[in-house]
């Protein structure tokens, strides 16, 4: 008879942010990530956002396309991190007048206090698509294993192309006009 050993991860994933680290859930059970992913999806279709052509999109769209990523990644996370991850700070004259968790919420307390709503946890676009790249890898049963906590995190894409530079060793020999 043979016998196969499963492990399972005990220690919370890090996602590293500069300064600011955000726990996710050692594991995650597969219908309740699905379940997540499929809202998420669905917030972002019923809005008609295309993620990678988002010039053509109405800001206020867009606004709601990242709270639902947003609230994805948060079920995801510990209860510490999701609550600092998904807090909406309502702003008025350069100060805080309000603090909330639910967008409609915070809006809606903005409109009525000539404000604007703030995520406090002030992210590029870019890193929490990022961010969901990473959770959809580790929970999502994507082609590479589920990292170790200590290895969670993996740094940003560099901008640009590689290997387009010229060494200057070899700038050194090429004859100018050629």
């Amino acid at each position: 008879m043979a016998t196969r050993n499963f492990a399972l991860n005990t220690e919370p994933h890090v996602a590293e942010i500069g300064a600011i680290k955000l726990e996710f859930h050692p594991e995650v059970f597969g219908d309740e990530f699905m379940d997540a992913y499929v809202e998420m999806r669905d917030a972002q279709k019923a809005k008609g956002v295309d993620l990678d052509n988002l010039a053509e999109a109405d800001p206020s769209d867009i606004r709601r396309t990242v709270r639902s990523l947003r609230l994805f990644l948060s079920r995801q996370m510990l209860e510490d991190s999701a609550a600092r991850f998904l807090r909406l700070n309502v702003v008025k004259d350069g100060e805080t007048v309000e603090t909330f968790q639910d967008f409609d919420q915070a809006e809606a307390y903005a409109a009525q206090h000539g404000a604007r709503v703030v995520d406090e946890l002030r992210l590029p676009t870019r890193v929490i698509v990022e961010l969901l790249e990473w959770v959809v890898e580790l929970f999502g049963g994507g082609n590479r294993p589920t990292l170790s906590s200590a290895a969670s995190s993996t740094p940003s894409r560099q901008a640009g192309r590689r290997g387009t530079g010229v060494s200057p060793s070899r700038a050194s020999t090429r004859t100018p006009g050629r």
